[in-house]
This record gives C-alpha cells, sequence and structure tokens, in this order.
C-alpha cells in the first residue's frame, strides 16, 4: 500500500531581471519598477510583502551604487518569485567590496545592511562570475510557524 501524497504547491516560478545604471536615478527606478512586476504577480502595492520588497530592493540598490560602482557598469537586480519566497539579488561589479553588518553597524552614517537583516528572512553575498558580486535578500511568504501545503516547515533562519 502506497502512502498518499502530500498536497504540493505550483512549482512555476517567475522571474524578473533588469540592468540599471549605477547612479541613485537607477537606484530608485530598480526599486520602482520592482514594485511593478510584484503588483503584475499579483502582490500588490501596499501589502507587508511589496513594502518589505520596496525597502530591500531600495538599500540593496543604494548599496550597490555607491559602494559598488564601477564607472561605464551597470548593477543587476533579479526578482524571483515561487509560491513559497521572493528572491531579490543586486549585483554590481566590485566583488572585492563585500558588505557586513558589523561595517554598517560601525558606520558614520547608512545603516542600510541593519535594515536589511531586519527585514530579509536571510541574506548573503555571492561571488558574482565573471566579476563582481550579487547581495541577496529571501522573504519567505509562508508565515514563521505555519506550514505550507507541502509540509514544509519555514520557520525564519
Amino acid at each position: 500500500m502506497r502512502p498518499a501524497s502530500t498536497p504540493r504547491l505550483p512549482v512555476t516560478a517567475r522571474v524578473f531581471v533588469q540592468r540599471f545604471s549605477s547612479t541613485p536615478r537607477g537606484a530608485r527606478l530598480a526599486r520602482h519598477l520592482a514594485l511593478h512586476r510584484l503588483d503584475t504577480w499579483g502582490i500588490p502595492y501596499g501589502s507587508t510583502v511589496s513594502d518589505t520588497a520596496a525597502l530591500l530592493v531600495a538599500e540593496l540598490a543604494a548599496n550597490a551604487v555607491t559602494h559598488g560602482r564601477v564607472p561605464g557598469r551597470d548593477i543587476e537586480v533579479l526578482l524571483r518569485l515561487d509560491a513559497y519566497m521572493l528572491r531579490i539579488d543586486v549585483s554590481d561589479s566590485r566583488g572585492e567590496r563585500r558588505p557586513t553588518v558589523m561595517a554598517a553597524l560601525e558606520a558614520e552614517h547608512g545603516r542600510g545592511l541593519v535594515l536589511v537583516e531586519a527585514l530579509a528572512d536571510r541574506w548573503g553575498v555571492l561571488d558574482r562570475v565573471p566579476v563582481g558580486k550579487t547581495v541577496r535578500a529571501e522573504l519567505d511568504l509562508v508565515p514563521r510557524g505555519e506550514k505550507s501545503l507541502a509540509g514544509d516547515d519555514f520557520a525564519r533562519g
């Protein structure tokens, strides 16, 4: 006798990737377009996920254009949404300048990574091939302590 199968959420993932100029204007445009894309995917403006994503994209893009800028090179923003999670990747060309929360706490100004640490369920810095780095923040779409239809427990990590 086979065990009953567990219902699963659809595996469909939506992906948005766009390059922006490595300027404050490019960072603002990244935030606006990210929110527009989330709205078209069914995450409405003003919702908790939309507002949190807006802050994360704004902080990560601002950091990329401020600390990761290389003249003539763009930043790249990638959003990936599936039934369980929203992933936000912001990439720049300065792989040697890796952000840390401790550096943000010790800085004279700018506490963006402290905000990212507080809002994201997970975040980290990845190498980008062939050059640069990607700062990734993830938001779980299943509330803490609840189980998804697949039976996985998504506690804050």
